[in-house]
């Protein structure tokens, strides 16, 4: 690779308002606030590196793309690449790694208070009609405590292990289970997904999106789980089929759900989560759970850090 490889970003956007001036700094630099697909191969015919956060590269931009040596990921998930075409024509892919844990955790936790408190009630309450009410205290909603809980992680790897440790924390009996089957030595014991769906009273979600984690979490899944249980995903769209989660919740299957991620991002208006009965049963959050300005700060450390080490 030259000393100053040509380098492309797809989607400037996703890193928000973020100084890129250290990812300029590395090559000859091209960068585009969003691409659309049929915009990928011209934008990178001649690009030595592309850094894309959620636009796809699958084989037929790869096979257009003769100088392409290194694709950078800006983000973790690495599903918007075609990871076996790439190794076959001998193009590096980097992904960011632990750049969000904290972030992320932060938002699993900051979900389950809310839904356990009932916090979007009571702060509508509180702004539109706790002033007209005659008495101090109000309890439209019945609140319970995270303390005491039994909490089911859904992938331990860096985010679903410090949400444990979090959760431990607030004192929350943890347990989890492995997508990919890997056994290994963790100070969590290990269920089988229908145990511990069956188990917990919160189920958190951390893993991959893949082939066998597609729609993991599915009609049956759901109606396994406690009535007074609540699901959380803010790993990727698809692992919770949405239609059949917005009927669980309608029908009082489980008691509340927090979502991050999506299978259409952004979400069709005829979504299914956007008109269950009680919306306040059901958080919403455009996948931003990772995108605290500090964690921004540490992906484009991990671009540069990817792009470098491969130069």
């Amino acid at each position: 690779m030259e000393t100053k490889p040509n380098i492309v970003f797809l989607d400037e956007y996703s890193l928000g308002d973020a100084d890129l001036q250290r990812i300029k700094a590395l090559g000859n630099y091209t960068g585009y606030r969003t691409t659309s697909p049929d915009e990928v191969v011209e934008r990178c015919r001649e690009a030595e590196v592309i850094i894309t956060n959620k636009v796809v590269i699958d084989r037929r931009a790869m096979e257009s793309m003769p100088r392409l040596r290194l694709i950078a990921i800006a983000a973790t998930g690495m599903n918007n690449v075609d990871l076996e075409a790439a190794a076959e024509l001998g193009i590096t892919v980097k992904n960011a790694v632990g750049y969000s844990t904290h972030a992320v955790t932060e938002t699993t936790i900051g979900a389950a208070l809310a839904l356990y408190r009932q916090i979007p009630y009571y702060d509508n309450f509180t702004k539109t009609r706790y002033a007209q009410s005659s008495l101090q205290f109000h309890f439209g909603r019945p609140t319970f405590s995270l303390h005491g809980t039994k909490w089911g992680i859904i992938g331990l790897g860096n985010i679903g292990r410090e949400v444990a440790k979090v959760a431990t924390a607030l004192g929350c009996e943890v347990r989890y289970t492995s997508t990919s089957g890997t056994k290994r030595e963790e100070a969590y014991e290990a269920m089988s997904l229908c145990e511990l769906l069956t188990w917990a009273d919160v189920i958190s979600i951390h893993c991959p999106l893949n082939a066998h984690t597609l729609n993991l979490i599915d009609a049956p899944e759901l109606e396994i789980m406690k009535p007074t249980a609540i699901l959380i995903n803010v790993a990727r769209g698809g692992i919770v089929n949405e239609a059949h989660l917005a009927e669980a919740l309608n029908r009082g299957a489980i008691a509340g759900a927090a979502l991050d991620v999506f299978t259409q991002e952004p979400l069709h208006e005829d979504n299914p989560l956007l008109h269950v009965n009680n919306p306040e049963k059901l958080l919403l959050s455009p996948h931003n759970a990772w995108s605290p300005r500090e964690s921004v700060e540490r992906l484009i450390g991990c671009i540069v850090q990817n792009i470098e080490n491969f130069a």
